[in-house]
């Protein structure tokens, strides 16, 4: 086949376990990437999809999308100048683990993003975002390679169109971009990132004393919490939040208020207001519920989890049923995270 794709099993390539079988290239390093490069012109036309960890997507059967996997390595200090440490990684680097890294050499900002699966590279496509912050925030710019030219571009924060789970990687669909390498602004004015409610919670007694936690602590505390509330997937198969938090208007969102009691709401800095969609699931009754070998965790029903035997079929036809269950009791239409990948 055309560089280096080979019919492959992809079930282990998908945190959701699902079963697949498709044509699969694995990128280790530039030889490859030059390799790529050759081959473009052959591959013109034809879908390609470019896999990290594979936390984010529902495998088809048989993806009619070539499948480019990412394993490019290498991580190190770029520069540094008076406001932030600028810090590089290759795209296939694990991003729990260059986060953990980044804290080692004395460089935070970073760590309110703990334990999120997945790749570096795959972290700007969906702007990954927990516990008060967001990727965009902490871009300072990337590497991507055109796979309609070979050409590779750097990109800054700007270029990318960042919104909420979302970016011009997204936005320009499958096969438009291969990022290769991405680079962060770590602040050296660090300043804590305690706001969310988890958070608050966690640091109750120490901010009642007026003491801030450490970069290390509040990443202890990230993965404690994330810990407690979603499965692993590496034992329960599951591909994290399922559905994006929605957002609606201030006016929507005082109605919603007056007639459901605890309905937990965040104000954003556009003015919208965000939902708390696992809430809204909870509600509407599917926390903790299956629908055949699927099923809404019961700690945490944001999550799909696969117990076993799904197909993408089967996935999809449970979001379909709770996005028309948290749609018929609160008239609020729910927006998944993961992509198809078909």
């Amino acid at each position: 086949m055309t560089f280096g794709f080979h019919s492959r099993d992809l079930q282990t390539y998908n945190t959701l376990g699902l079963p697949g079988r498709g044509q699969l290239a694995v990128i280790e390093n530039e030889q490859d990437l030059h390799r790529l490069r050759e081959a473009l012109p052959a591959l013109s036309g034809r879908h390609i999809h470019v896999l990290g960890g594979g936390s984010n997507v529902v495998m088809a059967p048989a993806p009619q999308h070539r499948i480019l996997r990412i394993e490019l390595r290498g991580r190190h200090l770029v520069a540094e100048t008076p406001q932030a440490y600028i810090v590089e990684a290759a795209a296939g680097e694990n991003w729990h683990d260059f986060v953990r890294w980044t804290l080692e050499q004395g460089w935070p900002g970073l760590e309110n993003l703990a334990l999120i699966p997945g790749t570096v590279g795959a972290a700007p496509v969906q702007n990954i975002g927990a516990y008060g912050l967001e990727l965009s925030e902490r871009l300072h710019s990337l590497e991507a390679m055109q796979l309609a030219s070979g050409r590779t571009v750097t990109l800054h924060p700007t270029d990318c169109r960042f919104g909420y789970r979302d970016s011009r990687f997204k936005q320009d669909g499958a096969g438009h971009w291969l990022i290769l390498r991405v680079r962060f602004a770590l602040p050296k004015a660090w300043q804590a990132r305690l706001s969310y409610p988890d958070l608050v919670a966690h640091f109750r007694e120490a901010l009642a004393s007026r003491r801030t936690p450490s970069p290390q602590q509040i990443f202890e505390a990230v993965c404690e919490i994330r810990r407690h509330k979603l499965p692993n997937p590496d034992l329960l198969a599951n591909a994290g939040s399922f559905f994006k938090n929605p957002s609606v208007d201030p006016t929507r969102a005082a109605d919603l208020d007056a007639r459901f009691e605890g309905l937990r709401m965040y104000p954003q800095p556009d003015g919208a207001i965000k939902l708390a969609a696992g809430w809204l699931i909870e509600q509407a009754g599917w926390k903790g519920k299956r629908l055949g070998p699927v099923g809404m965790h019961a700690r945490q029903a944001l999550v799909l989890v696969n117990y076993g035997g799904a197909t993408a079929q089967d996935v999809w036809a449970l979001a379909q049923a709770v996005r028309a269950a948290v749609q018929s009791r609160f008239g609020v239409p729910l927006e998944t995270e993961p992509v198809a990948l078909e």
